[in-house]
């Protein structure tokens, strides 16, 4: 089940305390452990010492009343913290809509390395504008990677809506520009742009998605994440947030993470709001994420 590992981790650190006077000695007993579990659940060894020493902070010699559940006075301090490490998503359509309404398209761009699902996203975005009423149309400026354009082309079949391509080796910001352009001059509210993805240490990389986001002046960043990556995926966000600046946090395949740190380790070391996340590979399988939903599930207060 999604996120169990993580449930776990939580409910050990309950489970340790449940019984105990909340001293600081006798939580700092336990400190190391709960850091252990946090980690084995793919949450960043940085973000799970800065939780659990927070959490120590708030709690250590605490006075608890009699008949005061000392479980649900963890459980409040844990959400409390890790609802602190979550922005507020950005409401695009809206946002979308008001640009339109000045018959200006609204430009996002994509970032993340090959394989985390980066362009199916794209098309699921894609797919959930068309069905609120607003047709997008996407630009293949990944020039760099074999078959990438022609992968963004078949979802945009798929989904009959507008491409712009250019040619392989071409310059990438040009792809975008005509993409911009070509909303423009119809009235389309939208662009969703595709970017390369290489290994997020390339520095050529880092340059071409710099001169891409000069270009467009985009509206919206957007990073693409996959959840199974772990720390990766957390080295990933770092990389791209330092180096061209991220808005808003994908995370793909969702659905196959029986962890669940991934999120919450992007959310921490981005300090950048989680937009969607995605539960598998239909159009319609992207979810708006819920952040009291997700902090409950991995405390366990839901299924």
């Amino acid at each position: 089940m999604v996120f169990d590992l993580l449930r776990g981790a939580f409910s050990n650190l309950i489970e340790r305390v449940k019984y105990r006077t909340l001293s600081e000695r006798e939580l700092r007993a336990v400190i190391d452990n709960i850091v252990l579990d946090m980690v084995s659940a793919d949450v960043a060894l940085d973000v799970a010492e800065d939780i659990a020493s927070s959490v120590i902070k708030e709690l250590s010699n605490i006075k608890i009343e009699r008949g005061t559940s000392i479980e649900k006075v963890i459980v409040n301090a844990l959400k409390y913290k890790i609802l602190q490490l979550f922005e507020k998503p950005p409401d695009i359509l809206s946002s979308i809509r008001s640009k339109c309404s000045r018959r200006e398209p609204y430009v996002i761009v994509f970032f993340g390395i090959n394989g985390v699902g980066k362009t199916t996203t794209i098309a699921k975005i894609a797919y959930m504008l068309k069905n609120n009423g607003i047709t997008p149309v996407l630009a293949a400026a990944d020039t760099f990677r074999a078959g990438a354009q022609e992968q963004l082309e078949v979802h945009a079949h798929r989904i009959n809506i507008p491409v712009i391509k250019g040619k392989y080796g071409s310059d990438p910001a040009s792809v975008a520009h005509d993409a911009i352009e070509y909303a423009r001059a119809r009235n389309i509210c939208a662009v969703l742009i595709d970017t390369a993805g290489r290994m997020h240490v390339d520095y050529d990389l880092m340059g071409e998605m710099r001169k891409i986001v000069k270009v467009s002046k985009p509206d919206l960043k957007i990073l693409v994440v996959d959840a199974l990556t772990g720390n990766d995926a957390v080295e990933q966000a770092r990389k791209f947030n330092e180096e061209v600046g991220v808005d808003a946090v994908i995370v793909a395949k969702v659905d196959a993470d029986v962890k669940g740190g991934t999120i919450l380790s992007v959310a921490a070391v981005t300090g950048k709001p989680i937009l969607y996340i995605g539960l598998g590979q239909k159009y319609e399988d992207l979810e708006p994420f819920n952040i009291e939903k997700y902090v409950d599930t991995i405390l366990g207060l839901r299924s």
